[in-house]
């Protein structure tokens, strides 16, 4: 109980820093509130909700929720519908979060909208809606079949990962020491999605299954959240090989919010910047933005939140998916953006770093919007 006492108190006494945080001393043009609330916004991997730890998985969006997804300033979040790993009733469970998300938005059409083509992350931001895209992690609910995928399609997929942490059908994520690349179907894969116009995201994979789809695929594709394994030697980031080539191709990474930003303890404010820095620096300010990995509201760390965060990593384990990292003292948030304007609080961070406000702009949804549209049409 005292460890977890403690982490609390770090985590209450770092946001008392306020947005400004570790960088008031800094000097640099800045980011303001104004040019934030222009900007379209985008998490490439997240989604609403969060407010309520006991609250089911499969529970629907709450008032808070609902006003915190408003309140964020995000204009599109490339949601998660399908449960991830190996196992039975993939394909059904896949159709149900696809069935749940779009019962959220039929029964909340003012504060959300459904992302089918480039032209309505548009619309969302003018209608102050924010706008779900429909993404899978894994690809296990094809069972093999890849005419499924054109079935998915129809239902509204638009981002989808070949594989997980483990292997699959299609190739080796990345916790497979083997690291043994995509199979033949895996390739096969690639060429649907690109018909389709599905965007490929290869978070998750092997290093060889990146390497691969980045050179295979006739189109850019994503990393949607990862990090920077030249700065934390973790098998959830991507190295700076992977990080050339997928730029050199047109791609985007977007870095997350995870604990894997370091080698051990909670991540703060100062590695998502280092990370961003990092990215930037080896791909380029036209090819990086924001996967948080989380939820848009903000979480209060009190005893339900770190009941629900053990169960979750129980659960993960027994699974066989989860990653180094994943411990019961290191919660999945960044104790300076623990609130539904996390992202705004990032520019403003980055502005204080000198970082112009045009790139800002690009990072936290320019260059992911450019991606999509390229993508879909």
């Amino acid at each position: 109980m005292k460890r977890r006492q403690a982490m609390q108190g770090m985590i209450a006494g770092a946001g008392l820093l306020g947005t400004r945080g570790l960088w008031a001393a800094a000097t640099g043009a800045g980011y303001t509130a104004e040019r934030y609330e222009r900007a379209i916004v985008i998490d490439g991997c997240g989604g609403p909700g969060g407010s309520d730890p006991n609250a089911a998985s499969d529970a629907p969006l709450n008032a808070r929720d609902l006003k915190d997804a408003r309140d964020s300033g995000v204009t599109a979040v490339n949601l998660t519908v399908n449960d991830v790993g190996n196992g039975p009733y993939k394909f059904e469970l896949a159709v149900k979060g696809i069935a749940a998300a779009d019962r959220e938005i039929n029964d909340h059409p003012e504060y959300l909208l459904k992302v089918l083509r480039g032209s309505d992350i548009a619309l969302a931001k003018q209608a102050r809606r924010l706008g779900l895209i429909i993404g899978f992690q894994d690809t296990s609910m094809l069972d093999g079949e890849l005419a499924r995928l054109a079935t998915f399609h129809d239902l509204g997929l638009r981002i989808c990962q070949p594989t997980y942490n483990r292997r699959n059908l299609m190739g080796d994520g990345c916790l497979e020491t083997a690291d043994g690349g995509l199979s033949r179907l895996g390739y096969e894969f690639i060429d649907e999605v690109n018909r389709l116009r599905i965007l490929l995201d290869l978070s998750h994979a092997g290093r060889a299954v990146i390497a691969q789809g980045i050179k295979a695929s006739k189109a850019p594709m994503a990393i949607s959240h990862s990090g920077c394994r030249a700065l934390a030697d973790h098998p959830r980031n991507t190295d700076d090989a992977s990080l050339r080539a997928l730029a050199d191709r047109g791609g985007v990474v977007g870095i997350y919010f995870m604990p894997y930003l370091r080698s051990a303890g909670q991540p703060h404010a100062e590695d998502v910047i280092r990370h961003l820095e990092h990215a930037v620096e080896v791909c380029g300010e036209d090819h990086v933005g924001i996967g948080t990995d989380g939820s848009t509201s903000g979480v209060e760390v009190n005893e339900a939140y770190i009941a629900a965060h053990l169960k979750e990593i129980e659960k993960r384990r027994q699974a066989g998916i989860g990653a180094p990292g994943e411990t019961a003292d290191v919660y999945n948030l960044v104790p300076e953006y623990n609130s539904p304007r996390r992202l705004q609080a990032l520019g403003e961070d980055l502005g204080r770093r000198g970082w112009p406000a045009a790139r800002i702009d690009k990072i936290l949804g320019g260059n992911f919007t450019r991606l999509f549209t390229e993508v879909w049409g």
